[in-house]
C-alpha cells in the first residue's frame, strides 16, 4: 500500500501529468498531426490558466484556513507533538549537515512551545517517507533539538511512520494518552485537517497548531503570472485533497473535511 501510494501520488502531480501530456503531443504530431495539435494547444492553455488564475491557491488556502491561527495557548499543555517532514534527507545526508525544507517552521514553533512550556511532554512523529527507509527523519531532528538546547530526557521519538496515518496510529499506541490530557499538534496549515481527521479517528482530540503557511489566505487570492507557483500551489492542493478523500474512503478518518470541532 505504502508504495503503491507513492506511485499515485507521482503520477497526480500536476507538472508530470503535463510533461507527460506534451510528450504525448509531441509524438503525435509525427502520427497524427491534428490530434496533435489539438492535445498540445489544450496543454498550453490549461498552463496559461493555472498561471493567471489561483486555483492552486485556492485549493491550498481552503485548507490552511480550515483551523484559525493560535495566538495564545492556556495552560496546562500535557504535550506537544510535531509531526515530521521538515527535514531534507537526501540533502543531509550528502552534506552531513542538517538541512530543513519549507517546512521548517514545525520545528521551529516546536522549539517555541517546548520553551513555553516547560512541564509539557515533547514528542517528535516521522520514521521515513522514502522507499529507501535506510535513514530515519528521527535521527536528523534529534541533534537538531540537542542544538536548539531541549534536554532529550524531555523527548519521545516516534521512528517508523512513513505517513501521517502512521504518525497517528504509532504515536497513540506509544503515548497511551488519557482523556483528560490535552496535547498540541503542530503540522503545517495545509495538512492539518488530514492530521487532525487521523488523531481523532483514534479518540485523540488535540490543540490544532497550524504553522508553515503557503497562501495569504483564501478572501486575498487575485490574479498573477506565475506558472511555477501555479505548477507548485496545485501540486500541494491536490496532494492534500486527494489525501483528505482516500483517508476517508479507507477508514483512516471519519469526516472528509476536519474541522475545529467534532461532527
Amino acid at each position: 500500500m505504502f508504495i503503491l501510494s507513492k506511485i499515485f501520488l507521482t503520477l497526480t502531480n500536476p507538472g508530470v501529468l503535463v510533461l507527460l501530456i506534451l510528450i504525448v503531443g509531441a509524438l503525435l504530431l509525427w502520427i497524427r498531426p491534428r490530434a496533435g495539435k489539438w492535445l498540445l494547444t489544450i496543454t498550453i492553455l490549461f498552463l496559461m490558466f493555472i498561471s493567471i488564475l489561483p486555483v492552486g491557491n485556492i485549493m491550498v488556502a481552503t485548507l490552511e484556513d480550515r483551523f484559525p491561527v493560535v495566538k495564545s495557548i492556556d495552560t496546562p499543555v500535557d504535550g506537544i507533538i510535531v509531526l515530521g517532514g521538515s527535514v531534507d534527507q537526501y540533502l543531509t545526508q550528502r552534506r552531513q549537515q542538517i538541512v530543513l525544507n519549507n517546512g521548517a517552521e514545525r520545528m521551529t514553533s516546536f522549539v517555541a512551545l517546548a520553551k513555553e512550556f516547560p512541564e509539557a511532554k515533547l514528542v517528535f512523529t516521522g520514521g521515513s517517507g522514502r522507499l529507501d527507509q535506510t535513514h530515519k527523519e528521527a535521527e536528523t531532528v534529534k541533534r537538531f533539538f540537542t542544538l536548539m538546547g531541549i534536554p532529550e530526557s524531555r523527548m519521545i521519538y516516534e521512528d517508523q511512520s512513513r505517513n501521517t496515518f502512521e504518525n497517528g496510529v504509532f504515536t497513540h499506541r506509544l503515548i497511551k494518552p488519557k482523556p483528560s490530557q490535552r496535547w498540541i499538534l503542530i503540522t503545517s496549515a495545509r495538512h492539518m485537517p488530514r492530521a487532525i481527521g487521523v488523531f481523532r479517528n483514534l479518540d485523540w482530540e488535540l490543540l490544532p497548531y497550524p504553522v508553515d503557511y503557503f497562501t495569504k489566505g483564501f478572501k486575498d487570492e487575485g490574479l498573477h503570472f506565475n506558472l511555477i507557483n501555479g505548477l507548485k500551489s496545485l501540486h500541494s492542493g491536490t496532494r492534500e485533497w486527494l489525501g483528505l478523500f482516500i483517508y476517508r474512503i479507507l477508514g483512516r478518518t471519519n469526516e472528509f473535511f476536519p474541522g475545529p470541532h467534532k461532527n
